[in-house]
């Protein structure tokens, strides 16, 4: 038979098994078929990745839309995560009120922008949210809820959130329990210990990067998972801590797993990266902050082992000028998208840290699995969406924001030199970045609904 599309003389890395030389073919957007090297298999169009890597197309779960150019960032903020081999993203919503109007709103923005297939999250703050959850989850196809531990009292002002408790979470938790494959996604951080330390530090006029990270040292990440744990144990929800940043927090979670397994850790490349003792200023704040080496190796350790399954990113695509504040002013986080495997291959894989099978894990078949699009995405296999990242591990390549296309005109690795880049990103049998260039077009990306059921 004729293929669409056949790629050929590469070698396919898997999420559970050594890489192997195969071919791959594919038609009508889907793998067709995953062949011996030199099958002759007859196809419309071919791919030679002689000397490269094919991953399953990447997935970044953890990205922030309405922090850049509103509307128009669907098409950057999806070019950046092509330019990073990324062909699927799941981002978060933010609402002080229903999300009726909202999620169709920001759907048809993203049908009409996106280059890569997309996904949402809703982040829970108040008690609209609670009762419109099976809404959500029957009417929106979304699986995924977050909540903000460290929303009380004015945390949450800024964004126009009502600050909660512990009771809210119990019940978020308790109705998410009650549909099979809804995730609750757990912002670790016990605000009234961070409060004080931080007032304490402001009255003292500390503002370096070094106190910005003691002033949320791991007991309030870790704290706070543990608790998350134990309300999910004793209702049977499954939770997902995102950005875990410490050798503490990772610790509790093998330690919680052993009573209780629907407990999931997300890391982020910068936290594998940067410790808190790097002279970068507030360019380098973050929520959570970086914390020690000791800990950066504890999360090496912890994603090589598997307690950590996934990485993501925490993309948020403001401009470097929302940085350049005084520490205590600045805005936190950085984009981080185009720039995740890259930092895995150099400073992991190439460092003897950690396999290709675990790297492809974590952004590939991790992150399916759990937020539940596994059904089409995540492998390299017959029926699945033809979403392929060529990747060339010798590539070594230094990180030039301008090159990457975000709305964000910055980058935390500006200037650093990588080994190890995605040359082609494929969704669904169509590429839509070839060797750094976007020859997508806006609008191919489909929305993932997902089908979690009671």
């Amino acid at each position: 038979m004729d293929f669409d599309l056949l790629v050929k003389n590469g070698t396919v890395v898997f999420p559970d098994r050594p890489e192997a030389p195969l071919d791959v073919a594919i038609s009508g957007g889907r793998i067709a078929a995953v062949l011996a090297p030199g099958s002759k298999a007859a196809a419309k169009n071919v791919i030679d990745a002689a000397g490269k890597h094919i991953f399953p197309g990447l997935i970044d779960c953890h990205l922030h839309y309405g922090f850049g150019e509103k509307v128009t960032e669907y098409s950057t903020e999806t070019v950046y995560a092509a330019q990073g081999g990324f062909s699927t993203v799941l981002a978060y919503l933010l609402n002080s009120g229903s999300y009726g109007e909202v999620f169709d709103r920001e759907l048809g923005y993203a049908k009409e922008r996106s280059h890569v297939d997309f996904g949402f999250h809703l982040s829970m703050a108040n008690e609209i949210h609670l009762q419109e959850l099976p809404r959500y989850v029957n009417e929106f196809g979304i699986g995924s809820f977050k909540y903000y531990m460290n929303f009380k009292g004015d945390e949450g002002r800024y964004m126009g959130l009502d600050g909660t408790d512990d009771g809210y979470l119990y019940e978020l938790l308790d109705a998410a329990a009650k549909f099979k494959d809804v995730v609750v996604v757990c912002h670790a951080e016990n605000i009234e210990i961070v409060s004080r330390i931080r007032r304490k530090f402001q009255q003292e006029g500390r503002d370096t990067l070094h106190d910005w990270g003691l002033s949320k040292p791991p007991i309030t990440e870790a704290e706070n998972l543990i608790r998350a744990s134990y309300f999910a144990e004793k209702l049977g929800a499954t939770i997902y801590v995102p950005h875990v940043s410490s050798r503490l927090s990772v610790e509790e979670a093998r330690f919680w797993r052993k009573r209780y397994p629907n407990i999931f850790l997300e890391t982020c490349p910068h936290y594998l990266t940067h410790t808190m003792d790097m002279d970068i200023g507030s360019m380098g704040k973050a929520n959570p902050p970086f914390k020690t080496r000791d800990d950066l190796d504890a999360l090496w350790e912890g994603l090589a082992d598997g307690t950590i399954e996934v990485v993501a990113s925490d993309h948020v695509p403001r401009k470097r000028a929302t940085k350049e504040k005084p520490l205590w002013q600045a805005s936190q986080g950085f984009p981080g998208t185009a720039t995740i495997l890259p930092v895995l291959l150099s400073e992991g894989y190439h460092k003897g840290r950690i396999s290709l099978s675990r790297i492809c894990d974590a952004v590939t078949a991790a992150p399916a699995r759990i937020f539940h699009i596994d059904d089409r995405k995540g492998r390299i296999r017959p029926g699945h969406d033809g979403d392929l990242t060529i990747v060339d591990l010798k590539l070594e390549r230094s990180v030039v924001p301008s090159e990457l296309g975000s709305f964000s005109d910055y980058s935390l690795y500006e200037g650093w030199k990588f080994r190890g880049w995605p040359v082609r990103t494929i969704v669904r049998g169509e590429t839509v970045m070839n060797e750094g260039k976007i020859v997508g077009k806006p609008g191919w990306g489909q929305y993932l609904r997902r089908k979690p059921h009671q």
